[in-house]
């Protein structure tokens, strides 16, 4: 695990795993003792896009590792006494409890159909880190989804998306369905044209823009993307009306019969999800 690609490793596993406990309602303070750094140190990795490695293989082993390891440090709880920590990841607990991890990375990258089923695992997983308490307040009248491709896509049915969208039920978020490929024209319309014109771009969710009645707040979502240093574009039924070369979010003011909508775009999955809660916070108070 030494050099440039166990930097890499150890870096993306740091990063999920307090992304993965932060979203359990955990306090910076703690997930910092549990893993051996300081409160700072993860509140600034929580704003910065999540270590990319050399093979998608190891991607997703890493992605899998740290759910695996978050599933077992929250069912300890994040109160309790560490004793001991070392690698290969073993953590040691009061009352003779013991945690053990070991995982083959290879630096290989998956096969067509293992990228693809590992796109679908990793949708599941970023749906499963959706805060409710977050996006409630931005859910879309028409539902919420969120779509992903590889970088090869080109069609349709090349991107996987969540059949019949995500909702809310008693304050919680529920989907009817795993996601699938081709379940979702429109979304993966405007994915795969937003894709187009920044190719990092393989992931995409959509929410509700801040406005009332009388329309859109557009200087609201210009200012909250101002602040982030993100790139915004203009949108309407037939598609992105202009942008630069990056594009970061999409808005469409909408029309008669047609619900305005906000897009927010990353490189999966997991980062379109952690870019959905960042912007949401910074347009709290319009909303």
């Amino acid at each position: 695990m030494l050099g440039e690609n166990g930097d890499a490793w150890l870096s993306r596993l740091h990063m999920q795993l307090a992304r993965e406990l932060r979203g359990q309602g955990w306090s910076q303070m703690n997930i910092a003792g549990m893993l051996g750094t300081t409160q700072s140190t993860i509140s600034r990795q929580y704003q910065k896009p999540v270590t990319t490695l050399p093979g998608s293989a190891d991607e997703l082993t890493i992605d899998g590792w740290s759910k695996e390891i978050a599933g077992g440090l929250l069912s300890v709880g994040q109160n309790e006494e560490l004793l001991r920590q070392r690698f290969i990841v073993e953590f040691q607990f009061t009352g003779n409890q013991v945690l053990r991890f070991d995982k083959t990375l290879t630096g290989l990258d998956l096969e067509v159909d293992q990228n693809e089923h590992a796109l679908i695992r990793r949708l599941e997983w970023a749906i499963g880190r959706l805060d409710a308490r977050t996006v409630m307040s931005v859910l879309p009248n028409v539902g919420m989804n969120i779509a992903a491709c590889l970088q090869t896509a080109t069609t349709v049915a090349e991107v996987a998306a969540v059949p019949g969208k995500i909702t809310s039920v008693d304050g919680e978020l529920r989907t009817h369905g795993k996601p699938q490929f081709g379940s979702s024209k429109h979304l993966a319309e405007m994915l795969l044209e937003a894709k187009k014109i920044d190719s990092a771009k393989c992931a995409i969710i959509n929410i509700r823009p801040p406005g009332d009645y009388e329309g859109t707040d557009i200087d609201a979502v210009q200012e909250a993307c101002n602040q982030l240093g993100w790139s915004l574009a203009d949108a309407d039924r037939n598609g992105i009306e202009h942008s630069e070369s990056e594009v970061d979010v999409i808005l469409d003011i909408g029309d008669f019969g047609w619900e305005p909508s906000l897009y927010v775009l990353g490189a999966s999955p997991l980062e379109v999800v952690d870019r959905c809660h960042t912007l949401v916070k910074t347009l709290e108070g319009t909303l």
